[in-house]
């Protein structure tokens, strides 16, 4: 079985060609690529070195196979996935605007994934296992949420280390279910891994000083903040230390803090100190920036070792 295991959406991305494209009016879209942000998260744990497993849904069609083929490339535990006849794999529409924002239509609440429900989750899947990792974007519907609070009832009994990325859209946590959900996963997770406006949105502080100090009386032991283009904030063992980012040209943000966390609880599973941990995550989300395509930008230790002399060469 995995040594990290993951719940939630596998899904294709179908990308506007030009730049603020919009919907409302025909235009060129690219894709199908292999998306959904556990997908991602999983395939660039297991492309970093630790075996990986995700549980979730796709429609018996090509883009489900799309999916299912690559991930089982990359060396993922594609068990868990089960094609279903009757509905199709979720879609993400994507649009990119001048100023860096993006626009998205996604089709998930009809689509296999959102038949996903805690007897789905079954506590063999755990066996072995050493991370459970949680994204907050997958809570999307009362049954996946009850999945996954199965799932870290069973991980802790089995003190499986919780890791925690909320991932989440704003409008995401209008919904009350949604809010308590996050609370749940927020008590129970032991490594934190919020962008920095998730941080301040999730605790609803107004400075990062003060939600820090909410989420250390939740007694979480470790929390990652990424801060995109500025690098990333470590939080542990009462210190704070900032990592230094890699410039570079952006092509395509789509899946970059999913691989930023699949980099960084692939290596704390492998032994590596948390520091160096967040080094290797800080180069694998600046890698993934630089791919068009979601899942294009996952990245080998290698990959990310010639990324990373490539850089230091030019400076």
């Amino acid at each position: 079985m995995s040594e990290i295991f993951t719940i939630g959406e596998v899904l294709v991305e179908v990308m506007a060609k030009d730049i603020d494209q919009g919907f409302d009016e025909p235009g060129t879209f690219i894709g199908p690529f292999a998306s959904g942000a556990p997908a991602i998260f999983i395939d660039q744990a297991t492309k970093i070195g630790s075996s990986g497993g995700i549980l979730s849904r796709v429609g018996k069609d090509g883009f489900g196979q799309l999916n299912i083929h690559r991930l089982q490339q990359d060396g993922v535990d594609v068990r868990f996935i089960k094609m279903i006849e009757s509905k199709t794999t979720g879609i993400a529409f994507v649009a990119y605007q001048e100023n860096g924002d993006r626009d998205f239509i996604f089709t998930l609440k009809d689509s296999a994934v959102a038949t996903l429900n805690e007897d789905d989750v079954r506590e063999e899947m755990f066996d072995n296992c050493k991370y459970f990792h949680i994204m907050g974007c997958s809570a999307f519907n009362e049954g996946i949420m009850l999945a996954m609070k199965k799932a870290i009832t069973i991980a802790k009994k089995k003190q499986i280390q919780i890791t925690f990325d909320p991932n989440i859209r704003k409008e995401l946590m209008e919904d009350e279910n949604v809010k308590q959900f996050i609370q749940f996963v927020l008590k129970h997770c032991d490594v934190f891994l919020p962008g920095e406006e998730e941080l301040l949105l999730i605790t609803g502080a107004s400075t990062e000083e003060k939600a820090m100090k909410l989420v250390w009386e939740m007694g979480i032991s470790c929390v990652v903040v990424k801060k995109g283009r500025n690098g990333s904030r470590v939080y542990y063992d009462n210190t704070c230390i900032d990592i230094d980012p890699y410039p570079v040209q952006e092509i395509d943000p789509t899946g970059a803090g999913d691989c930023f966390a699949g980099t960084f609880v692939s290596l704390i599973n492998q032994g590596k100190s948390i520091i160096e941990a967040a080094q290797w995550a800080n180069a694998a989300g600046a890698y993934a920036v630089t791919k068009k395509g979601p899942m294009e930008g996952t990245s080998s230790l290698q990959e990310l070792q010639v990324f990373i002399d490539q850089i230091k060469g030019g400076e």
